[in-house]
């Protein structure tokens, strides 16, 4: 029988349950995670909860949401990010969020909860996006949940309490950053319209969450206390990160409709080259983007976006040259090393470059393991003619996709074939997770 995974959430207002048959996307983008960093890690460390870039996902989503979960996991649904109109917003609903954190809240509810057991969303997206990622064209990753899905399809109750302490403990961090609650109370409002539009009635909505109305109005007295104007620090990038997210999870067609050609900026032109890109219209989609990198030509993620039109048309030499440009601009990326690594596999490496890919994907793995890493990676070793090497590395490919039996072929294999005492350490550390997992 298998264990199943404990995990409370605390929703900032969880008003849509998810269909016993979804499919999750985790978004999985550069420019997307960078710009959520520089406003998710200033307010977690001022509520003294450690940041760490590998526990927050962007979920595709068309409601206004965002959770954290046990382990200070942060999900952020992608609609959120589409209708903030300002980073002041975004800042309101996260400082919310970790509100929650610092206040114990996820604890407290499973200290309450003990007796229920079930497969939560977090440690569903969680393993999803390490055995999704795949570091190509797509911004997101889609996960299919099936089965599985009916076991978060249900609803926890928050409590009026926590939901108070949280928008309080919001307030405070925003006051401590020199940030105004102006855009927590201006996202709240959306809020309350959504409710509306819904059919949702807030006496019974007042059962798992305080009144909207009641919330917006101690926003409003400490938006009027607050001596801090609204800022627009930062939302220029929002606006691109927006553009991008748009282009990606609409049709081409609504990306045109709100990116019209008549509008030149580089966030209409970012929308309309990934929209050109979806709909394979290549030579349009390369026009679009050479037009942004003469504008911006030390921007990474517009050599990364050409990089991927030209990989789709089998342009894999060229392809690899905008990659390489964009690792030299942002070294420490990882999907960056990922995407510069499968052109140059796909071509022939020299010895040199192998070993150059081989030392990149090993750090890409230890900055975030993903599956497509370690799939590169077991090629990479297999060219380069170590056996074990690429024997262990398909065996954690195997392992983080979910195919347990095929991993635990590859690890006895690579175990077999190994010299090297500090490999066989590795492997056995991943044979004993493979034995840990058949005996839940």
């Amino acid at each position: 029988m298998q264990k199943r995974i404990m995990f409370l959430l605390t929703g900032f207002f969880c008003l849509l349950c998810f269909n016993a048959r979804a499919e999750i996307s985790i978004i999985s983008d550069e420019e997307t995670e960078l710009y959520l960093q520089s406003i998710v890690r200033p307010i977690f460390q001022a509520a003294g909860v450690p940041y760490n870039r590998n526990k927050i996902f962007v979920i595709e989503n068309n409601s206004l949401n965002a959770f954290v979960s046990d382990g200070n996991y942060l999900f952020i649904h992608s609609e959120t990010l589409l209708k903030a109109q300002s980073s002041d917003e975004l800042r309101g609903v996260i400082a919310h969020e970790a509100g929650h954190i610092q206040g114990g809240h996820i604890l407290r509810q499973k200290l309450q909860m003990q007796e229920m057991r079930y497969v939560s969303l977090a440690s569903l997206v969680v393993a999803g996006a390490l055995g999704a990622a795949s570091g190509r064209g797509d911004v997101a990753a889609a996960v299919a949940l099936g089965s599985h899905s009916s076991l978060i399809n249900q609803s926890l109750t928050y409590r009026v309490q926590e939901e108070r302490s949280a928008d309080e403990a919001a307030v405070s961090l925003l006051k401590k950053l020199h940030h105004s609650p102006k855009g927590l109370l201006a996202f709240m409002k959306k809020i309350q319209i959504q409710n509306k539009l819904q059919g949702i009635n807030e006496n019974s909505y007042f059962n798992t969450h305080p009144l909207s109305g009641e919330r917006i109005a101690f926003l409003e007295q400490a938006s009027k206390q607050s001596p801090y104007p609204s800022s627009a620090k930062g939302d220029i990038a929002l606006k691109r990160v927006q553009a991008k997210l748009f282009a990606f999870i609409k049709s081409p067609a609504q990306t045109v409709l709100k990116y019209p050609s008549s509008d030149k900026s580089i966030e209409a032109r970012y929308a309309r080259a990934i929209a050109s890109f979806k709909k394979m219209n290549f030579a349009q989609a390369q026009t679009l983007t050479d037009s942004l990198i003469n504008d911006e030509p030390h921007n990474p993620h517009f050599h990364e976006l050409k990089g991927q039109i030209l990989i789709e048309q089998g342009k894999v030499a060229e392809a690899k040259k905008e990659f390489s440009q964009a690792c030299r601009m942002m070294p420490e990326s990882v999907y960056f090393k990922i995407n510069e690594a499968q052109a140059l596999l796909e071509l022939t490496p020299s010895p040199q470059e192998l070993k150059s890919v081989i030392r990149h994907l090993q750090q890409s793995l230890v900055t975030r393991p993903t599956a497509m890493g370690w799939l590169l990676l077991s090629k990479a070793y297999n060219l380069n003619q170590q056996n074990a090497e690429a024997q262990y590395a398909a065996a954690r490919y195997s392992f983080t996709t979910g195919d347990y039996s095929l991993a635990q072929k590859q690890a006895e294999n690579a175990k077999t074939a190994s010299l090297d005492p500090k490999l066989t350490l590795k492997i056995d550390d991943l044979l004993q997770l493979l034995k840990n997992r058949n005996s839940y």
